[in-house]
């Protein structure tokens, strides 16, 4: 006899006296479908879960290295940290204060005169540019001489012991053979404690208005 046919004489009020190989059969189509019943309605939400908390443990053990290296590396970062502050120390003295800055005005004109040049136009900003630390001073000039005084004149601006640069330089031909240098030189100096709270309060005022 076939299977179809024994499955045909098959009665289905009496499932005990179905042959081994229909049970064994129905055993384990009635245990995937009960499998496939818990995919659809709660072990599939239990795997979520459990991928979740793999990911999870996956960037805590990130985390904790990265920890660790920083706890491995503290004595690298301090020494670090020393650099940077004596770094920045080193800047600021070459940043003038406030009431340097007439003098490193006359340092910028007589490094000029000094090398020959013919000053046509020497004139600061009514107004400095500030920023959170600092304060910047853009001063147009125009100076008439030859190449190689212009040249030395550009190298004794950045062997002042404050910081100054040239920008914006254009140099066209002058009369006699000369050459004549615009340009716009910027000097910096840092803000003194009030100007520096001025700025903080500016700033927490702007973010405040911004929320």
């Amino acid at each position: 006899m076939s299977l179809f046919e024994e499955i045909n004489q098959l009665n289905p009020r009496d499932p005990g006296s179905w042959p081994a190989s229909i049970k064994a059969g129905t055993l384990a189509t009635l245990l995937m479908a009960v499998i496939a019943a818990g995919l659809a309605l709660d072990w599939r939400e239990q795997w979520e879960i459990l991928d979740r908390a793999k990911t999870e443990e996956t960037e805590l053990k990130k985390t904790y290295l990265a920890k660790k290296m920083d706890v491995v590396n503290l004595d690298i970062l301090r020494q670090q940290l020393r650099d940077i502050e004596k770094s920045l120390s080193t800047l600021l003295k070459q940043l003038p204060s406030k009431s340097e800055m007439d003098a490193l005005l006359i340092d910028i004109n007589q490094a000029g005169l000094g090398r020959g040049l013919q000053f046509e136009l020497f004139r600061p900003a009514t107004s400095e540019i500030i920023t959170e630390f600092y304060a910047e001073l853009p001063i147009t000039i125009r100076v008439t001489g030859s190449y190689h005084d212009i040249g030395a004149f550009a190298s004794d601006i950045a062997q002042l012991p404050r910081i100054v640069t040239l920008n914006n330089i254009n140099i066209a031909p002058g009369t006699k053979g000369n050459l004549v240098l615009d340009a716009t030189a910027k000097t910096f100096r840092y803000l003194d404690e009030e100007e520096v709270a001025k700025q903080k309060k500016a700033a927490t005022l702007a973010a405040g208005g911004k929320e």
